[in-house]
């Protein structure tokens, strides 16, 4: 049993726009609730990578402060 796929095969890196286009939209509105959806999902992944970008600035903040601590006993106990 092979688990691993054709290797001879593209992998897409825009599966869910090929998937549209299998099925050919009816109508304008269809095209724009799934652009809307898109928009949506591109807004809330961009607010969470503003957050963990923030979070990584807080924890490098930290540690930047533990490393001088350190620092500063390490240079009091030679």
């Amino acid at each position: 049993m092979n688990h691993i796929g054709d290797t001879n095969k593209m992998v897409s890196d825009t599966p869910r726009t090929d998937a549209e286009l299998e099925f050919d939209p009816t109508s304008v509105d269809e095209v724009l609730d799934w652009s809307r959806q898109l928009e949506r999902e591109l807004n809330a992944a961009n607010e969470r990578i503003k957050r963990l970008d923030e979070t990584l600035e807080g924890v490098t903040d930290k540690l930047d402060g533990a490393w001088g601590i350190y620092m500063k006993f390490k240079e009091a106990n030679p």
